[in-house]
């Protein structure tokens, strides 16, 4: 069990830890990854305390979650969260750096300067080294385009991240939120420049099915690249906190993720049969939702976060149920009608 407390900076790893969760391949590349990543995209700001992330970090690490995925955007303020996962490197962490997969994206406005968006050398590369610097390493494993840039050639944003690998900044590259033929075309054009795209970032869940519908499943399959799927719980849609009412505090009430508009009586019954089938299962519906998205080959991760380290235990337990049969993926499927609660 790691040992740490309130104002005590010392840890050490959980020795089992490696016990505790699969690792999958990531497409045709070398690298594995647990089949949960740890996301920082929200709760890891400043309107957090940071001895409650400091917990969940080493917490999720002791479980066997050896990827943190990051990126400039994150916070609030933008870059915070880089920040304070850099603090829990440096005085935690840092003995286990090359046990971790520590990724980050650029390419997201975090600023009024065209610089500081797009796909641009000048922005990604400028980015990464602020990253860097955020996160207290000399590397990242993975440095991702987070957006795709019309407005820039392919070749340039492809030149920048073969430039973030060649300088030793980065170990792969990734893309997010690519429709299926540019990141056909990424892809191509980084197997010629001798740096294979490694993974690629979409959101996916019960409700949002866009990636079986354009192809993404199957194009990663043939291109070589694994699929790291975010929002998994639809922004808590696929999680009992929803299924009666709007609690105080929730993230529908403050969200620009999340409407409170959106959960309407038609989400409310769609859910509501998802959860009496997972009941069914002895599961709750966040686990039924985990497990379903990683039952798809070309998945290699799905991004979890969590504001405690019970919700962390318990997204994880996912993981022990049976596989489902094939009337339980017809109720799925009838139940989990894409585009239910999100504003696609």
């Amino acid at each position: 069990m790691a040992t740490f407390g309130p104002t005590e900076l010392t840890y050490t790893a959980e020795p089992t830890r490696y016990d505790n969760i699969p690792y999958r391949r990531t497409g045709r590349s070398g690298l594995d990854l647990p089949s949960f990543s740890f996301g920082l995209w929200q709760k890891f700001g400043t309107d957090y305390p940071f001895e409650t992330q400091r917990e969940i970090i080493l917490h999720a690490f002791d479980l066997g979650v050896t990827h943190f995925d990051n990126a400039d955007r994150y916070g609030p303020p933008h870059r915070a969260a880089q920040k304070n996962f850099g603090r829990v490197l440096a005085k935690d962490l840092a003995p286990y750096r090359d046990e971790i997969i520590l990724s980050t994206k650029a390419g997201n406005a975090i600023g009024p300067s065209p610089y500081q968006r797009g796909g641009s050398r000048k922005s990604l590369l400028s980015s990464l080294e602020h990253s860097l610097r955020d996160l207290g390493t000399d590397y990242v494993d993975i440095f991702y385009h987070h957006s795709p840039d019309e407005s820039t050639p392919l070749e340039e944003t492809v030149g920048a991240l073969a430039s973030a690998v060649t300088q030793g900044k980065a170990l792969y590259v990734g893309i997010s939120n690519y429709q299926p033929d540019r990141a056909h075309q990424i892809a191509e054009l980084l197997r010629e420049a001798g740096v294979p795209l490694l993974i690629h970032q979409p959101r996916y869940s019960i409700f949002d099915r866009r990636v079986e519908q354009n192809g993404l499943l199957d194009l990663a399959e043939q291109d070589g690249f694994g699929l790291i799927v975010y929002s998994p719980l639809a922004q808590g849609l696929l999680t009992n906190k929803y299924l009666e009412s709007i609690p105080d505090g929730a993230r529908a009430v403050n969200s620009t993720f999340l409407s409170p508009d959106v959960i309407d009586d038609t989400y409310r019954q769609r859910a509501n049969e998802l959860n009496k089938l997972a009941e069914a299962r002895g599961q709750s519906l966040a686990q039924l939702a985990l497990q379903w998205v990683l039952r798809q080959p070309a998945v290699t991760s799905a991004l979890v976060g969590a504001s405690s380290t019970w919700q962390l235990d318990h997204n994880l337990k996912a993981l022990d149920f049976p596989e489902f049969t094939a009337d339980e993926l017809a109720l799925i499927d009838e139940h989990g009608v894409h585009g239910t609660g999100l504003n696609l």
